[in-house]
């Protein structure tokens, strides 16, 4: 490694550190909602009240109104957790995305299943648990050989139950989004890469698959090759335009690595966060996944990982799948 990559690396890693820091771990004077934080309750993603307030309440029991509020939990947590899935598209199954693109005229085809289940304690006597999947389509097409056009349409679904009582349950294709990924920057194992997009409100706000409103979105990446091991560094801005009154402005950081263990097989690992978009929480989702590939030929391969969340705010555990098609 030369003086030169060090000091880049450095760099980069000093910026990922004061993002990290100043947007994830920096603790804000109060909560939202009070004028000091003497209240001891560690507040999550759960507390948030704002999704579904337009929902017809005729959906949910007569009987028990404290389910629309437990439901205003789910979709905010759902929202909250896709939001990692949904704007960076990398080598699947991880989340932080690469610095490579396909090469003008080239593509790829890639098809993502996950699987997702969260359990949680309301009180003593209440529990929620949510469960639901996603399968997106992605595809890639080299418009330049640094130039990359990404196209993802998930198809989603989910169900909430409390104390074992189905009280809602939702599928539909969930917004569309399109990113342009322009890999800026190529050097002796490095690759840096920008990628704006923006997403489509198609996916319906009633059901709590889509925010009703369209969004953009801006990530910075960075990738180190050394040989087997490759190392990917992501930070993003994601504009989170919604109806309901959750943040606005939304911060990603995120660091993964692969290496090829043998021909073909490759061990992956992934770590990142983000900033909480439900306004009343100061707890910031985090999760940590592994996961491996494998390409049967160049231009297909398979890949499986698990997905797991390092706090509450976060989803429990996801299981994710995926098939690679190159043309």
């Amino acid at each position: 490694m030369s003086i030169a990559d060090v000091v880049l690396m450095v760099a980069i890693l000093a910026l990922a550190g004061w993002v990290f820091y100043r947007y994830f771990l920096k603790k804000k004077g109060a909560c939202a909602g009070c004028t000091a934080c003497a209240c001891g309750k560690n507040k999550t993603i759960g507390d948030n009240r704002s999704m579904f307030r337009q929902m017809d309440e005729k959906t949910l029991s007569s009987k028990n109104r404290t389910s629309m509020v437990r439901l205003t939990v789910a979709v905010t947590a759902f929202v909250g957790a896709l939001l990692f899935a949904s704007m960076t598209h990398a080598g699947h199954p991880l989340i932080t995305d690469d610095a490579g693109t396909q090469g003008k005229g080239k593509g790829q085809i890639e098809i993502g299943f996950q699987f997702w289940h969260h359990r949680e304690a309301v009180d003593a006597t209440t529990t929620d648990k949510k469960e639901g999947g996603e399968i997106t389509p992605v595809i890639t097409v080299g418009l330049h050989d640094r130039v990359d056009l990404v196209a993802a349409i998930p198809y989603q679904w989910w169900s909430m139950e409390t104390n074992g009582a189905r009280v809602s349950r939702a599928d539909g294709v969930a917004d569309i989004s399109l990113d342009l990924k322009w890999r800026f920057f190529d050097h002796e194992g490095w690759g840096l890469a920008v990628k704006p997009g923006f997403s489509l409100p198609t996916g319906s706000e009633e059901q709590g698959l889509g925010s009703g409103r369209m969004a953009y979105h801006i990530f910075f990446i960075a990738t180190k090759e050394l040989g087997p091991l490759a190392c990917h560094l992501n930070l993003g801005y994601i504009r989170n335009e919604n109806n309901v009154g959750d943040h606005r402005d939304i911060w990603r950081a995120s660091f993964a690595a692969e290496y090829e263990v043998v021909k073909d097989l490759r061990v992956m690992a992934d770590i990142g966060t983000q900033r909480n978009p439900a306004a009343d929480s100061s707890t910031h989702p985090a999760f940590a996944l592994g996961g491996l590939a494998y390409a049967f030929s160049e231009r297909i391969s398979v890949d499986g990982g698990v997905k797991f969340g390092l706090n509450k705010a976060e989803t429990d555990v996801t299981y994710l799948f995926g098939m690679t098609i190159k043309f």
